[in-house]
């Protein structure tokens, strides 16, 4: 019998979607990419496909994760950059071999040769994470609101003031809990409709 994986969080940020691989890290986490070849998926929806991954991969790939989340929580409270953190983004950005292209929609987007392998497409997420955190595009870095969730996310809305990385899940259940809250304390306001 085949198990079923939790879905991945997509977004429109790729070191951020990265990170996401592991959610609610300060409740009970939530490992999206379980297996060499769940990996795999997550890399082809991403528009990073290779064709195989090994288990040192997959474990290269959760500390590259991991170094990320670190890196980036470190510049959205502006403390110093974890130094380890920093020297796995660096030697991953370092070790892919990826070519940036530009599509017929203004797009960049990151081409991976057919020999590429797992590190190629984790040096494209290494080299995402460091234009983000060196402040190379447009938005703020920010930890999100949830207490269960606290991961960090990049806030391109027009007033910088979003405060769950991912409304559907975090937002609607931080939401779903002050209305309960609220209820409970107002249960006469219930009977009045």
């Amino acid at each position: 019998m085949h198990a079923r994986f939790p879905d991945f969080r997509l977004g429109k940020v790729l070191a951020t979607s990265f990170t996401a691989t592991l959610t609610e890290r300060r409740g009970n986490a939530v490992e999206r990419i379980p297996t060499p070849q769940r990996l795999v998926d997550w890399l082809a929806v991403n528009g990073l496909a290779v064709e195989s991954c090994t288990t040192a991969q997959l474990e290269l790939a959760w500390e590259l994760r991991e170094s990320i989340h670190a890196a980036l929580t470190a510049a959205a409270i502006q403390d110093a950059l974890p130094a380890s953190a920093v020297q796995v983004i660096n030697d991953c950005s370092i070790q892919g071999r990826a070519a940036a292209v530009l599509t017929p929609e203004s797009n960049r987007r990151w081409r991976l040769t057919s020999a590429s392998c797992v590190e190629d497409a984790l040096g494209v997420i290494a080299a995402d994470a460091i234009s983000i955190i060196a402040g190379e595009r447009d938005g703020k870095l920010a930890l999100c609101a949830s207490p269960t969730c606290q991961a960090a996310f990049f806030d391109t809305s027009q007033s910088r003031t979003r405060r769950w990385c991912d409304m559907n899940t975090c937002g609607n259940r931080q939401k779903k809990a002050r209305f309960n809250a609220n209820q409970h304390k107002n249960p006469d306001r219930q009977s009045d409709r």
